[in-house]
């Protein structure tokens, strides 16, 4: 598997508004359970994927299945206290980092956000995302 590194400024620019929106949410918002507890799980997954496409030029459907997967493994592991097995117990970025308690919920709303990205590059036509058209029309340049 070839990784190519490609800078993309409006997939780095996104990622920065996400961070900035998930700031908010855990500093300004944590009082909206809501919010906090669902938007924030869904925001996460849209700050993974463009922060990874701001950089790497990978398969926009492969990217989020393995954004996907990669948060399921994360809640599973919150099932069995794995911030805590490593030492993290007393680390309280860490935790809110990895979470600490493990909910159904929360992969759905991974989902809800791969769902939304997914929605997001069908609308934009794929145009700014595809790993084709960086590889294409190259002839040997």
């Amino acid at each position: 598997m070839k990784i190519n590194f490609k800078f993309y400024y409006k997939s780095f620019l996104i990622a920065i508004f996400i961070f900035v929106v998930e700031v908010l949410i855990a500093t300004e918002l944590k009082n909206i359970f809501f919010v906090r507890a669902y938007l924030g799980d869904v925001f996460v997954v849209m700050l993974m994927y463009y922060f990874i496409k701001a950089f790497f030029d990978f398969n926009p459907t492969k990217l989020i299945v393995g954004i996907f997967i990669f948060s399921c493994l994360i809640e599973f592991a919150q099932y069995f206290h794995f911030g805590e097995l490593l030492g993290f117990k007393d680390n309280r970025i860490v935790m809110i980092m990895l979470g600490n308690s493990f909910s159904w919920i929360d992969i759905l709303c991974y989902f809800a956000g791969c769902a939304v990205i997914f929605l997001f590059i069908i609308l934009d036509g794929n145009k700014d995302y595809s790993s084709k058209s960086s590889n294409t029309n190259n002839h040997g340049r």
